[in-house]
């Protein structure tokens, strides 16, 4: 896959785990394209996509609670064919998942090809939130056998077809209060607010640190990280939406293309049956 510079600007650098060295706010407003124009695109693209069927597109979220993760794949499917794009989301594992390997519960909801797929959080909760809070016993983890696993899993569903595109939304710490604090005050917001919110706050540092060293040791050339500056939603969204706009025309940049024997075969059986 090849980006722009727009795009690659926003890669993740292996050579800095840290995300505090990575920015929570973008002010290059000039050369950001518009939200509705990506929107309308991705949308385009996006049904090109499902009408060839021959490649997918899946999108991981990732970032720490209140970041807008829900609120970022809503406005994504804005004009998608709801025929071909989906979403799911990934909280912690329960006992079923808990029970078979970490990549098993996210396998079902890969995309087929032709679509587009969103996953609010992923396979990526297990060397991340599971570090953190974890679901079996501690000595029973191996976090490089994880991540091993995790570059494999991912280069091979890029080998067969699937682009990966996953993106962290870095939000700073002065940020992430203001919204817990809206989860509060807000009554269309507070229903979300629960025990795992403080929890999550308590635990923002450990998390972060988690998360960095995860970023770093699965981003790869085929499935690239993207560290978006979270602060500002609006902006956060039409940096994602330009990104995935640019991806999509790539993966489907035309619609199938029929053969003219095959259309005047249906023009004259639509004639035969009264359709002319």
């Amino acid at each position: 896959m090849k980006y722009t510079a727009f795009a690659r600007s926003w890669f993740l650098d292996p050579r800095r785990p840290a995300l505090s060295s990575y920015p929570t706010e973008y002010d290059r407003d000039d050369d950001l394209p518009a939200l509705e124009a990506s929107l309308e695109a991705i949308g385009e693209y996006q049904r090109r996509l499902w009408a060839n069927s021959k490649r997918a597109l899946l999108v991981v979220v990732h970032g720490p609670d209140t970041s807008g993760k829900d609120s970022l794949i809503r406005t994504l499917a804005t004009f998608a064919d709801p025929a071909g794009f989906h979403a799911w989301s990934f909280s912690r594992p329960n006992a079923a998942e808990a029970a078979h390997d970490f990549l098993w519960r996210v396998t079902p909801f890969l995309p087929a090809y032709g679509q587009m797929v969103a996953f609010n959080r992923s396979h990526h909760e297990a060397v991340i939130g599971e570090r953190v809070w974890p679901v079996r016993d501690e000595d029973s983890y191996d976090w490089p056998a994880r991540f091993e696993a995790i570059r494999h899993f991912e280069r091979h569903l890029v080998s067969e077809g699937t682009c990966v595109v996953k993106i962290w939304l870095h939000l700073s710490e002065q940020e992430h209060k203001q919204r817990l604090l809206k989860r509060l005050d807000k009554p269309r917001k507070r229903w979300k607010f629960d025990h795992s919110d403080i929890e999550g706050w308590k635990q923002r540092g450990h998390y972060q640190a988690c998360a960095e060293e995860a970023l770093v040791q699965t981003h790869t050339d085929e499935a690239p990280w993207f560290v978006v500056p979270g602060d500002d939603k609006p902006k956060a969204r039409a940096i994602v939406a330009a990104l995935l706009a640019e991806v999509l025309e790539q993966l489907a940049p035309e619609y199938p293309a029929e053969h003219p024997d095959i259309l005047n075969e249906y023009r004259q059986l639509l004639a035969e049956n009264g359709v002319s």
